[in-house]
């Protein structure tokens, strides 16, 4: 039987990412949702690696599979790194990300590009049944564009842009993005230490 990766999220756009940057390992790589788990988590960690530990040590607890957890986020230096490990719940959770970013933009208002960096954070855990935890980091450098642009991210791609490519995450293609992308990095990290663990 094929083994099963459970990802504890339920953000159909991070799954299919994870799903094409994982692509090709010898495993079903499932949602909490089609694992049919629900558990809700208090992410109180006070790091990105913090929280994606506590998410994949919860889920690890209810199934005898691998399980990987993100936690990722925004961080704007001018704004002393915020939003940070609230990007998700900056301005509360439901508010959609088209307000998030025009109030960013509008913090940054007459900042000039040079003092506009900011980065892309992803922390990624693996809970094995065997009880280790690990954890890998990966990160985008880029600037806080002046408008939002593209349609193919979400959350903060399209005002989060970057030099070599001179155009938002959002504007990038998937193939594109999953190669620099913060996810793609940590993901990538991940997917080395399975494979070492399945020869």
């Amino acid at each position: 039987m094929k083994k099963k990766i459970i990802f504890a999220t339920g953000n159909m756009d991070k799954m299919r990412e994870i799903r094409e940057i994982l692509g090709g390992l010898d495993a079903d790589i499932l949602s909490m949702k089609e694992a049919g788990i629900h558990l809700d988590i208090e992410e109180n960690g006070t790091t990105f690696e913090e929280n994606a530990m506590i998410k994949a040590k919860a889920v690890a607890e209810a199934v005898n599979e691998i399980v990987l957890a993100d936690d990722s986020g925004l961080e704007i230096d001018y704004l002393n790194k915020e939003p940070g490990i609230y990007s998700a719940r900056y301005m509360g959770e439901d508010t959609p990300y088209e307000i998030k970013n025009q109030a960013l933009l509008e913090r940054l208002l007459g900042v000039p590009k040079e003092q506009r960096t900011a980065r892309f954070v992803c922390a990624v855990a693996a809970a094995f049944p065997d009880g280790e935890v690990i954890v890998k980091r990966g990160t985008i450098e880029g600037y806080i564009g002046e408008k939002p642009e593209g349609e193919n991210g979400f959350g903060y791609d399209p005002i989060f842009y970057v030099d070599k490519y001179h155009c938002s995450t959002a504007a990038l293609t998937r193939e594109e993005k999953n190669a620099i992308s913060h996810r793609g990095n940590a993901l990538r990290q991940i997917r080395a230490e399975l494979e070492k663990r399945q020869q």
